[in-house]
């Protein structure tokens, strides 16, 4: 299965993601956390900053991910999409035409759970945007897309509470 989650910065899929690999239900599974510490590094444009190039490496990331068999990811499709949208530097032409070729793989995903950042606090890695308006920007972006395109989603769970009641809410889902 490729199943991924998708929400605004620091609302907790990553650490998410990474409970989840410890558990023995997913041993055969490939996990993709967080890269943006690296991809920073390579002189790519994050959060706020990003570019429509910037973009097209975050998709291709993405993409590249659904080449797996069964699959785990803190980042999907709609987060790419959501980023894009809400990016400055992008023109609306540019965003438009994106997001209906990035919307295009959406249908992949098996599972895509979207993560509420409703009672988690803004954590600060010195690479994520820390500025709560700005994270409500990207949250509401990433609602909007999954009424847009939530038609080419498989299966579309929402997901809150701590990590632990998360992980049950996941696994009664995928595991009936």
């Amino acid at each position: 299965m490729k199943i991924g989650f998708t929400g605004t910065m620091s609302c907790g899929k990553t650490t998410l993601v990474n409970a989840l690999k410890e558990l023995p239900e997913f041993e055969n599974y490939v996990f993709r956390t967080e890269r943006s510490k690296y991809l920073m590094e390579l002189g790519i444009p994050l959060n706020t900053d990003s570019t429509i190039k910037g973009q097209v490496v975050f998709l291709a990331e993405r993409a590249s991910e659904l080449m797996h068999e069964n699959i785990i990811t803190d980042r999907t499709i709609v987060d790419v999409i959501a980023f894009t949208k809400s990016a400055k530097s992008i023109s609306t032409l540019e965003k438009n035409d994106f997001s209906e070729l990035a919307a295009r793989l959406l249908s992949e995903y098996d599972y895509i759970f979207y993560v509420s950042p409703e009672g988690v606090e803004i954590e600060n890695n010195n690479v994520r945007e820390t500025n709560p308006e700005y994270r409500n920007t990207i949250d509401t972006s990433i609602q909007q897309i999954l009424k847009v395109y939530g038609n080419r989603i498989k299966n579309l769970h929402q997901i809150s509470g701590t990590t632990e009641e998360r992980i049950l809410k996941v696994k009664s889902i995928l595991f009936l």
